[in-house]
């Protein structure tokens, strides 16, 4: 993640209370909070509203039906909470207009009384209803994490495990942070030098949204109308790219101009290759794994850009087809697959016991274990990723993170602090109870239920200690640079080597210490965006933890649902060619899980392993900060320089795998056009209507897979034609999987 700098809109006064010339000295010292956050209030809008808890909960289990839907699909779009703002703004602004305005009486609350329709659709409403949808999704990842584990237990592993465990796993992961998040709030929320620049994007679009439209003559159509049309137009479109002509979701002609030539394929590939030359004309492609490129600025695709090109057009072919690094020709270039030293695919299950653990025989008749070349170099530069954004962070924040924290004690209270004290505070015991039911009951799902989860006790406590140790920390760089350094790779690397042999535990450990930390965030996240908005902090809370909790459930049943139902889901060697159920994110935790926890970080980054070298990556990230921090004190007049990030450089490529370079090129290509060309010269038009037309694709793609899956996936129809069929690689290009490498046996691919 990186710093935002966002212009504030110019808004109406929508409060009683407004700052006058005289509390100049009470403003927000950060001046893009001054630009942008509104320093009034009206304490009278309700908020506990009917549209409220409608909207917020159907937008909840709506998002959480779509995220969890597409997250076992080839190409996983999530749906975010942009689309939320945006769609469910007319639709509360209708609810306003067509309730009744009728007061009843409320039963056990004395002279109290309840209207449907309290008044007009409000901005404060608004905020918490997209809260509300967001609930349970940390930084917008879809869907509960440790519905992953669920999913490689049942459909990778065999095994099984019961519904009331996986439920006790997904509530208790989502809702350890938030004990101790609300601990933390008067450190990292309440403080103005805590800025949290990524709840500014947010103000700014709920602002205009709410902002009265001028129109621009009679042909300019108003949001709601734009959005309307946008929707029917994605929707209408989606139908080809997903089921009438699926090749329209990767075109690749350079495999169409070298059927015959492997390294032809390879390079013009944009499923598993470099991608040059390839793109798409399906929106679901282009939005997978890195979110819509229309919300995202383009310093911040420039910043992907760059690390791209140097990690897929200059580090891949040099290691691949200059250097064999790790023997990578044995191996197809890109793949998500585990393989033996013969290129071979690795058999997973024959090297799990009867106790669900690394069975030492079997595994050393097959030998270690090998990655393709993107698969290792992309852990690689993930080592890298970390250290150097710890280092990063430390050379060039460091001082403006601990001036701003003892300023945060020193100095006066803004004026939204200010406003924010007329509401009633959580109660600090509320966060206690909350975070001792929690680790209870973690406590009884690692006891009584130690067989399916593997992890033991003291594996908790070392798990949430850790998370809880690097919450504060993490989160003051959050809130003052936008950057968060993960705990995924370190958490499962710690438990890899203190408890190998045991891959759930592993997922497990890593759910509990990655996850918590991350929710803890994004809980303080939008306490902050509520803190800017002003919304009471009970509301706030009480959204969050029941949305948390409808989200979790939800997730679950779609999982349980799919996995019960599509047969081979997940395993894309038995599926039906084409088949969108091939799960590639679950299939990278599951490589994880068997890399860091079934046989372990000292088999595979250690003495016992084939890519120990890939530890330098560690202290190349962590030096590499400190050589342009020394560059840019011995050339200070150099502007350029201390633009060099290289935790955005570096980590440019984490989703690859399983992203692929074809939604890496389409992403920055769509991106570019949109906020680049489109806001430097069409600026009025996407102020308008950028957020809402990706509002709009995101929607009418999602409502088409899931009209197609009802309709014609069930009954298991197909189209069997070039360009969309059954038994064809729609693609085309089928050799871009073959090794390069001399007497490599693969079936489908020429022996050299």
């Amino acid at each position: 993640m990186v710093t935002m700098e966002i212009e504030a809109p110019i808004s109406k006064k929508i409060t009683e209370e407004t700052v006058t010339e005289e509390d100049d000295d009470e403003q927000s010292p950060i001046e893009q909070v001054r630009l942008t956050v509104p320093v009034t209030d009206d304490p009278a809008l309700p908020v506990w509203t009917f549209r409220m808890w409608f909207l917020g909960l159907f937008s909840c289990v709506l998002l959480s039906f779509l995220n969890q839907f597409f997250s076992y699909r080839k190409e996983p779009l999530i749906i975010t909470q942009i689309t939320v703002q945006v769609a469910t703004l007319p639709i509360g602004r209708f609810m306003a207009s067509v309730l009744p305005e009728t007061k009843f009486r409320i039963p056990g609350f004395g002279s109290r009384k309840f209207s449907l329709n309290p008044g007009p659709f409000n901005i404060k409403e608004h905020v918490l209803i997209t809260i509300f949808a967001n609930a349970g999704s940390a930084f917008g990842s879809g869907s509960a994490y440790a519905v992953s584990i669920v999913n490689i237990i049942k459909a990778f592993y065999g095994r099984s495990i019961s519904f009331f465990s996986s439920w006790l796993l997904i509530v208790t992961t989502q809702v350890l942070g938030y004990g101790w998040a609300g601990l933390l709030r008067k450190y990292v929320v309440e403080p103005a030098h805590m800025w949290w620049p990524s709840t500014l994007v947010q103000i700014s679009l709920f602002r205009t949204l709410h902002e009265k439209e001028e129109k621009d003559g009679d042909r300019q159509l108003s949001r709601v109308k734009f959005f309307l049309i946008a929707l029917i137009c994605s929707f209408s479109w989606a139908l080809f790219p997903q089921y009438l002509f699926q090749t329209l979701q990767s075109i690749s002609w350079v495999c169409w101009a070298f059927p015959n030539s492997i390294t032809a394929q390879q390079i013009g590939s944009g499923l598993n290759g470099l991608g040059v030359g390839a793109f798409t004309l399906d929106w679901t492609t282009v939005a997978s794994f890195l979110f819509s490129p229309l919300v995202c600025p383009f310093f911040a695709i420039a910043n992907v850009f760059v690390g791209y090109v140097i990690f897929v057009y200059l580090v891949i072919p040099i290691c691949y087809w200059g250097m064999n690094m790790y023997n990578a020709n044995t191996f197809p270039l890109y793949s998500t697959d585990l393989y033996t030293a013969q290129g071979q695919l690795y058999n997973i299950s024959l090297i799990v016991d009867k106790k669900f653990e690394l069975d030492f025989p079997a595994y050393k008749e097959q030998g270690r274990v090998h990655l393709s070349i993107f698969f290792a170099l992309a852990y690689g530069f993930g080592f890298a990723t970390i250290a150097s954004t710890l280092s990063h962070v430390a050379l060039f924040y460091g001082r403006e993170i601990y001036d701003r924290y003892r300023a945060s004690f020193k100095g006066k209270e803004d004026v939204h602090m200010r406003l924010m004290k007329r509401y009633e505070d959580i109660p600090s015991w509320w966060f206690y109870v909350l975070l001792l039911v929690t680790i209870v009951a973690s406590l009884l799902l690692c006891i009584f239920f130690k067989k399916e989860v593997q992890m033991p006790w003291w594996a908790l406590i070392f798990a949430a200690g850790l998370a809880f140790i690097f919450t504060l920390p993490v989160s003051i760089i959050t809130a003052t640079t936008n950057q968060t350094p993960g705990l995924n790779i370190i958490t499962e690397y710690i438990m890899g080597v203190v408890w190998p042999g045991k891959p759930i535990a592993n997922v497990c450990f890593k759910t509990y210490g990655y996850m918590s930390m991350s929710q803890a965030i994004a809980f303080l996240s939008d306490f902050k965006l509520g803190h800017y908005m002003k919304i009471p902090p009970i509301s706030m809370f009480l959204v969050q933890l029941i949305g948390t909790m409808v989200a979790g459930t939800i997730n679950l049943s779609v999982a349980w649902w799919l996995l019960e139902s599509i047969e081979n889901i997940c395993h894309k060697s038995v599926l039906p060619a084409n088949s969108p159920w091939t799960c590639p994110n679950d299939k990278v935790f599951f490589d994880a899980s068997v890399i860091w926890g079934l046989v372990g970080p000292k088999r595979i980054f250690g003495s016992l392993g084939e890519y120990s070298s890939l530890n330098w990556f560690l202290l190349g990230g962590l030096l590499g900060p400190c050589l342009v921090w020394l560059l840019h004190k011995a050339f200070p007049n150099h502007s350029w320089i201390p633009l060099i990030n290289l935790p955005v450089l570096l980590g440019a490529t984490a989703y690859i795998p399983p992203a692929t370079t074809l939604n890496y090129n389409s992403w920055i290509l769509v991106g570019a056009i949109f906020n680049f060309f489109v806001f430097r010269y069409r600026k009025k038009w996407w102020q308008k209507y950028n957020y809402i037309l990706s509002a709009a694709l995101d929607a009418g793609v999602a409502f088409m897979a899931v009209m197609l899956h009802f309709l014609l996936g069930l009954e298991d129809k197909s189209l069997n034609w070039w360009g969309s069929g059954s038994d064809i690689d729609t693609e085309h290009c089928g050799l871009a999987i073959c090794p390069t490498a001399k007497g490599v046996a693969v079936e489908g691919c020429p022996l050299f």
